[in-house]
């Protein structure tokens, strides 16, 4: 056999620099024009158009050939460079001043006509998209976002190579171990009715890891989440999974630090600065009413509470009785915002179960609303400083129960920043939310939860708490927050036995109930554990926000619909009953 030579050079890569060159070019068939008998083709890859035209006077059989060629071929050509016809250069062609004059053609692959255009910008349905995703991915987009995000990966990869991380495969084939979420089981057909467990992340391996002395691990770890999905979220997913032994908060965060810093600098061609804002899970959700705040613009939340326990507004007075939660924020320059805008911020927010926005107008008169004749000049007052009002600002309250209270102003400063054009594209706010709560309470069971994993280190101001007051422990857990995203989480791990038997006495969770979820790892614990920390990041949400993506799926190459179902191949699906029985599985039909 010959080594067949399918192209010389790229779709993307010819200049004027080229002319007189005889090339061999290759790809796909993006448009085609019969100009007076001259048949002009769009001939594309991934990295670009070039284009290549068939003259009749120069080979009328070739021209032939040429003439049944259709949007989508695969086509081969051999041909000489040439300048394109005074005033017929396309400025917005990298390959726009050339054209290729072909001699020889080969057609690799005929084509259906595809369900949609891919020549054109067209707006088409995400369904559509996800069913014939390697149509798609030939428009374009999505092959620059992976790209993007290989280039991410690779940049990662070498950083932690240059700083004596040691890349380590954990297995994906595990043991149930219910990390939040739940898992995705895998059938044993050697051991009828047990199960695998896909990795909801590589927690306990790579704790296990630090046990055995490798010290700094790294991987691009696959993980697996069976939950209700969004647009940042699918049922699987890669994360940037790191540990160190003998190692502080400090020293992970500025070594976190530098890898974005290299990673902007690759991706960007942005300088990073550093450290990044440290905020704790407290102020976050005082100032901003999440643990992941958006800070590229201000709206920040003010607690109103001592401010108003004078008024005569009964809505506020109700809430303060009820140890509930009354909040504003000041949108700067908003008093030019109709009645009717604010009753749609009315109702969005009720969506998050708030009852009412209260509202005021800051005219040169001061504060316009129909609630000020509840509150006297001086209350006005304070209210007013404390938002930083001034003439033409709106100020905006909502009261309820401090969740509802703070979810409802979130998604509110959210939704007005992107309708006032105060977010820019650009920008990238990084901040790490630190000393999150190390207990939530679960009301369906009626007793605590760890709001991270059990592993999770107790601050060591708040050992004394586990006893009396265990809800009110903070964590040494940490966030990284992006842009109002969270990118990432970590926590410094429990590596004294004592106190990880007592977070396992506040779950409740008795000694044979430890032993069969835990227990080979409770036995590693007690072999000389060093103390280590770690975090794992989201590379699907990074590279979503460093592509200005719409959401996650646009950055990865074939991924599930919100409802976790593969369009293009249509899973998951039933097997074959001989599949089964070798499972030793009986499937029981709906009824």
């Amino acid at each position: 056999m010959t080594d067949k030579q399918y192209r010389s050079h790229t779709c993307g890569e010819l200049r004027k620099e080229a002319i007189g060159s005889e090339v061999i070019l290759a790809g796909w068939v993006h448009r085609r024009r019969d100009h007076g008998g001259v048949i002009f083709i769009d001939l594309r890859d991934r990295f670009g158009l070039t284009q290549v035209v068939f003259r009749p006077n120069k080979d009328a059989e070739l021209h032939e050939e040429a003439n049944h060629l259709r949007s989508e071929w695969v086509i081969g050509v051999v041909g000489k460079v040439i300048a394109r016809a005074e005033g017929m250069a396309n400025s917005n062609l990298d390959t726009g001043e050339i054209e290729i004059e072909v001699e020889t053609l080969t057609i690799y692959s005929r084509a259906k006509t595809p369900p949609f255009s891919i020549a054109e910008d067209l707006s088409i349905h995400e369904e559509l998209r996800l069913k014939y995703r390697y149509l798609d991915m030939r428009r374009g987009e999505i092959i620059k976002r992976l790209t993007t995000r290989g280039q991410i990966s690779l940049a990662m990869r070498n950083f932690f190579d240059e700083h004596q991380f040691t890349e380590v495969t954990t297995p994906l084939l595990g043991k149930s171990t219910p990390e939040g979420a739940r898992d995705y089981l895998v059938p044993s057909r050697i051991y009828p009715g047990s199960f695998y467990a896909l990795p909801q992340s590589p927690q306990i391996f790579k704790q296990l890891l630090m046990i055995g002395g490798l010290d700094r691990y790294f991987q691009l770890a696959s993980c697996f989440r069976d939950e209700d999905l969004r647009a940042d979220r699918q049922p699987e997913f890669m994360q940037l999974d790191l540990e160190m032994s003998f190692a502080s908060q400090d020293a992970l965060y500025a070594l976190i630090e530098a890898m974005m810093v290299k990673v902007f600098k690759k991706i960007k061609g942005i300088e990073l600065q550093t450290p990044f804002r440290r905020m704790t899970h407290a102020e976050a959700m005082e100032k901003y009413g999440t643990d992941k705040p958006d800070l590229r613009f201000g709206m920040s939340l003010h607690r109103m509470n001592e401010i108003v326990k004078g008024s005569n507004f009964s809505v506020f007075l109700e809430q303060i009785e009820q140890e509930g939660a009354i909040k504003g924020i000041n949108v700067k320059g908003g008093a030019d915002v109709s009645r009717r805008q604010i009753d749609e911020y009315t109702s969005f927010i009720s969506k998050f179960h708030a009852k009412g926005l209260a509202w005021m107008k800051m005219q040169k008169e001061g504060p316009t609303s129909s609630i000020t004749k509840f509150f006297d000049a001086d209350i006005l007052d304070q209210m007013c400083k404390e938002l930083d009002a001034e003439e033409g600002d709106l100020l905006l309250f909502v009261a309820g129960p401090e969740e509802i209270t703070n979810s409802a102003l979130d998604q509110l400063r959210r939704r007005i920043a992107k309708e006032r054009d105060l977010i820019f594209a650009d920008r990238f706010e990084f901040s790490w939310i630190t000393n999150f709560p190390l207990f939530e309470y679960d009301a369906q069971s009626q007793t605590v939860a760890c709001a991270h994993h059990p592993f999770t280190s107790v601050h060591p101001e708040d050992l004394s708490l586990l006893d009396s007051e265990p809800l009110k422990a903070r964590s040494l857990a940490y966030d990284l927050v992006l842009n109002g995203y969270e990118l990432g989480s970590g926590s410094e791990r429990i590596y004294d036995n004592k106190q990880q038997t007592k977070i396992f006495s506040l779950l409740k969770l008795e000694p044979e109930e430890i032993k069969k979820r835990f227990g080979f790892f409770v036995e590693a614990l007690q072999y000389g554990t060093p103390p280590h920390l770690g975090v794992a990041l989201g590379l699907d949400r990074l590279a979503m926000v460093l592509t200005n993506a719409s959401g996650i799926r646009d950055v990865i190459a074939f991924p599930k619909t919100q409802k976790a179902f593969d369009l293009m191949s249509s899973a998951p699906s039933e097997v074959m009953k001989e599949q089964l029985t070798e499972l030793k599985i009986h499937v029981h039909e709906n009824t």
